[in-house]
Order: C-alpha cells, then structure tokens, then sequence
C-alpha cells in the first residue's frame, strides 16, 4: 500500500513529461505533502490532535525516513501547538520530503529518473510513471467516492480527497463535468479528517492573501 504522500506526489506527476503537473503548483503540493506526513504519523499512533493542539503519543521512531524526518522535529518539541502552527513550521522540510518521496518511489519500480539536457546546456529531470497500477487503483477509488453520494468513506479515504483538494489535483481524475457534480460531495469529505482540512484552509489562506504564487485556483 502506497502512503498518502507517495499517493499525492503520483497524482500530481504529469503521465506524459514526467513532472509536477500544470493543474497544481509547488505551494500547494509542498503543504500537502507535510499534512501527508502528519496524517500517516496520526494512524499509526505516534502523534494525535484536535483543534486546539497536536501531541506526540510516543516518541520512538518509526523506522521510515520520510515519517521520522518530520516526527523527529514534533517530538523534540515539548509545547503542544496546534496543526496550522506544525504546517507552517514543517513547511521548509518539504523538499527533503518531496525527494525521500521520490526516492522511495524509485526503489519501488514505480517511477524512473530521467537526466537530459536542453540545447546541450540546461539540466532537467522528470519522472516518467512506469508502473501505474497502484495509482490507477487509486483515481479510481478517489472517482467512484466522490461521484457516489451514498458511498460513505473509510478513514483513509477521507484524509486522501481533503489532501487532493488541497493539491488542486481533482482537475486530474475527473472530468470537468464530474467535478461540478462533486465539488459539494468534495468540500464535505474534506472537511472529515482534521490535519486534511487544516491543509486545505491553509492553502486556502495564502491563495486569498496573495494568488499570484499559485497557477491554479481551488475547487
């Protein structure tokens, strides 16, 4: 099974160039990914949270790289904060993250790294998808929720549309007809999970007080 981030940065990879897609943008994408870190850290049991605060429950490492990069940070922190404090805070170990990600991806056989240059000169590097089951897996799950008023969601599957939503990556999976249909079934389960849903008021937040940093706008 794939992990939230390792889900969300497929998504929002492009299948034909192999980079992030031109639906969302870095700033949405790094945010995501840092709440994809706190909610995986949340159902495995190392850290819990409500409104006002989140709690490190246990301090030993989890033995995943990319967990512990961002639990390592929490659970030298005594104060109890809440999750808008963490995301701002973690957002400067987002591209540490995105790379692990990357990296882990790779190891899977999921993706591949791809080094060229343009006019013999400028170095760039995309990611073509080379094995997309699981992700294909994954669209259609994400699909068939949104679509389907009377499917009710499992825990996971709610952090994954809040988190989704907050990558602007629903432009992705569905059509521009679906999205219409859904975007109220969307805005309710986004709101589920509350580590999902301070990512997407936080990206929300910044979209408002300064749109010009992002490329695309929210559902």
């Amino acid at each position: 099974m794939l992990s939230f981030a390792e889900e969300i940065y497929l998504l929002a990879l492009d299948d034909v160039t192999g980079k992030i897609s031109n639906y969302s943008d870095q700033v949405s994408l790094s945010y995501a990914l840092i709440g994809a870190v706190l909610c995986e850290l949340s159902f495995i049991g190392k850290i819990d949270t409500d409104l006002e605060k989140l709690i490190v429950l246990n301090s030993e490492p989890t033995g995943n790289k990319v967990l512990d990069s961002i639990f390592n940070i929490l659970s030298e922190n005594k104060e109890k904060l809440p999750v808008s404090y963490w995301l701002k805070i973690l957002l400067s170990n987002s591209g540490a993250t995105e790379d692990m990600v990357l990296e882990l991806l790779i190891q899977k056989g999921i993706l591949k790294k791809i080094d060229e240059k343009i006019f013999w000169v400028f170095h760039t590097r995309r990611y073509p998808i080379i094995d997309d089951r699981e992700i294909k897996s994954v669209e259609e799950r994400i699909k068939h929720l949104v679509l389907d008023d009377t499917d009710f969601p499992d825990p996971r599957e709610a952090v994954l549309v809040s988190l989704i939503k907050a990558s602007n990556l629903f432009e992705t999976i569905l059509s521009p007809k679906e999205l219409k249909r859904a975007e109220k079934r969307i805005q309710s389960l986004a709101k589920i999970d509350l580590i999902g849903r301070e990512v997407v008021n936080m990206i929300n937040e910044i979209r408002n007080f300064s749109p010009s940093i992002f490329c695309t706008t929210s559902v």
